[in-house]
C-alpha cells in the first residue's frame, strides 16, 4: 500500500480550489438530475482486507448506503500496486452502482509505473477526500539525534552513512526520505523492504538508522522508547502525537508526504449522484464516533467538496511526479 500528502489540504489550498470547476479534472458530469440508484453499490478497494484503505472503506460504506437506501458492498480487487481495482473504477458504467477508495498509490502511480490502463486526471470523477495522516520520522534510541535538526547535522558530518527504511520504492514513506534527502541537501542510503512491518523491525534492530510510517504504525515504539520520533509531516501537531514536533517546526515544511484516502467514481458520473455522496460522507465524518475511530487509527479527518478534491488531485499529482522523477525511484 502506498502511503502520501501532508495530513490535510491547506486552508488557502482549498479556498482557492473552491472555484476551480471538477470539469478541470474529469470532463462533463452528467446533467442527469435525481439519480436512480437500484441495486447495491459496489466500493472497490484495490487491496487485501485488513489494511488503512480497506478500513476506512468499511467505515464510509454506511454513509453511503443511509444516502440511496441500498447495500454498499465493499470489494477488495487487489493487484498490480493498487491499478488492477482503480482501472474497474474507471472502466464501470457511470450510473452510480460501482465508486472507489482510493490511497496515495493514485497519485503516484502515474509517475511511477508511467503507462497506466486509465487516466488519472481524465477517467475518474473525484467525490471526496475522506482522510489523511501524517507520517512520523524514527530512529533507534543509538542514534545521536534528538531533532531533525541534529539528524541533519549528524547526516552531513557523514555523508551515506545513514539509511532510512521504507515499505518499497515509490511508497510514500520512501518519497518523504527522498524529500527529505532533498530539501535537507544531505546524502541518505535507502533500503526497500517488503512492507512497513519488516522496516520497522529493521530499525527496531538497529540494522538501518530511521523510518517513516504512519503513526499507527510508530507511536506505539515511540512511546515506549524502543524508538524515538523526532518529527511529524503534518502541518501542525498531530493530536495523537502531540509531543513530537512537525517538520514545519524543525525547519524543513517542504517534508509533507503522508497518507490519504478519498472516493472517486468512472468519469461522467451524474452530479447530483457526486454531490448527494460528497454530502452523505461530510455527515458521517462530523460525527463524534466516527472522528474518534479514526484518530484512534491515527487519522485525520478531511473532507471538502468534489471541485477542490479534484483540483488536489491535479496538483498532487504533479508535485509527487516532480519527487520520483529527481529520486529516480522505480517499481519493484
Amino acid at each position: 500500500m502506498h502511503p502520501l500528502k501532508r495530513s490535510a489540504p491547506s486552508a488557502a489550498l482549498l479556498a482557492a480550489a473552491a472555484g476551480v470547476s471538477l470539469l478541470a479534472l474529469a470532463g462533463p458530469l452528467q446533467a442527469q438530475q435525481d439519480t436512480r440508484i437500484t441495486r447495491p453499490i459496489r466500493m472497490i478497494v484495490p487491496y487485501v482486507p485488513g489494511g488503512g484503505t480497506d478500513t476506512l472503506a468499511r467505515i464510509v460504506a454506511p454513509f453511503v448506503s443511509e444516502a440511496f437506501g441500498q447495500t454498499v458492498l465493499v470489494d477488495n480487487r487487489p493487484g498490480a500496486s493498487s491499478t488492477l481495482g482503480t482501472q474497474i473504477v474507471a472502466q464501470a458504467v457511470p450510473d452510480g452502482h460501482t465508486i472507489g477508495m482510493i490511497d496515495a498509490a493514485f497519485l503516484i502511480n502515474p509517475s511511477l509505473l508511467g503507462k497506466l490502463p486509465y487516466d488519472t486526471l481524465k477517467d475518474f470523477s473525484p467525490i471526496v477526500l475522506v482522510a489523511t495522516s501524517p507520517l512520523v520520522l524514527l530512529v533507534h534510541p543509538a542514534v545521536r539525534a534528538n531533532s531533525v535538526k541534529e539528524l541533519v547535522a549528524l547526516a552531513r558530518a557523514q555523508p551515506g552513512k545513514l539509511t532510512f527504511g521504507s515499505a518499497g520504492n515509490g511508497t510514500a514513506v520512501h518519497l518523504a526520505g527522498e524529500q527529505l534527502r532533498s530539501v535537507a541537501a544531505i546524502d541518505l542510503q535507502h533500503v526497500p523492504y517488503k512492507g512497513a512491518g519488516q522496516s520497522i523491525g529493521e530499525v527496531l534492530g538497529g540494522q538501518i538508522t530511521m523510518v517513516f510510517t504512519t503513526p499507527s504504525g510508530g507511536r506505539q515504539h515511540a512511546a515506549s522508547g524502543r524508538l524515538r520520533a523526532l518529527g511529524i509531516t503534518s502541518p501542525k501537531r498531530f493530536s495523537g502525537m502531540p509531543d513530537v514536533p512537525t517538520f514545519g517546526e524543525s525547519g524543513f515544511a517542504a517534508v509533507d508526504a503522508a497518507t490519504i484516502n478519498g472516493l472517486v467514481g468512472p468519469a461522467r458520473l451524474p452530479r447530483d449522484y457526486v454531490q448527494r455522496v460528497n454530502e452523505a460522507v461530510m455527515r458521517g465524518l462530523q460525527r463524534r464516533e466516527t472522528q474518534e475511530r479514526l484518530q484512534e487509527l491515527g487519522f485525520d479527518v478531511a473532507g471538502g467538496t468534489p471541485a477542490q478534491f479534484g483540483s488536489w488531485i491535479a496538483t498532487e499529482t504533479a508535485k509527487w511526479a516532480k519527487v520520483v522523477k529527481e529520486s529516480g525511484a522505480k517499481p519493484e
